[in-house]
């Protein structure tokens, strides 16, 4: 995990997204052009939330968020999702 210096404000989340699957189960090799884009990822980092909800997410945790959610951002050619907290799904 990279050290990346964003600090989200009020309730948003860092997310590292995993990466997509290369390969199916019986080996065939997938094209970029028909990735899925993954909805699992790692936080890197987190807001301190509002005064009404505190986050409940913390750095390190594998979470689940919506095929479309957030917004797609790159440093030092590393992409990232930042999304409010009420994006992600569930905590693996």
């Amino acid at each position: 995990m990279s050290k990346v210096h964003i600090k989200p404000l009020a309730d948003r989340v860092l997310i590292e997204p995993v990466q997509a699957e290369t390969t199916t189960a019986s080996g065939i090799i997938i094209p970029d052009s028909a990735k899925e884009k993954p909805q699992k990822g790692t936080v890197i980092a987190v807001g301190k939330g509002t005064k009404d909800e505190p986050m409940t997410v913390k750095v390190k945790d594998t979470v689940l968020y919506g095929k479309y959610a957030g917004t797609e951002l790159t440093v030092d050619g590393k992409d990232y999702l930042i999304m409010r907290e009420s994006d992600i799904f569930a905590v693996l």
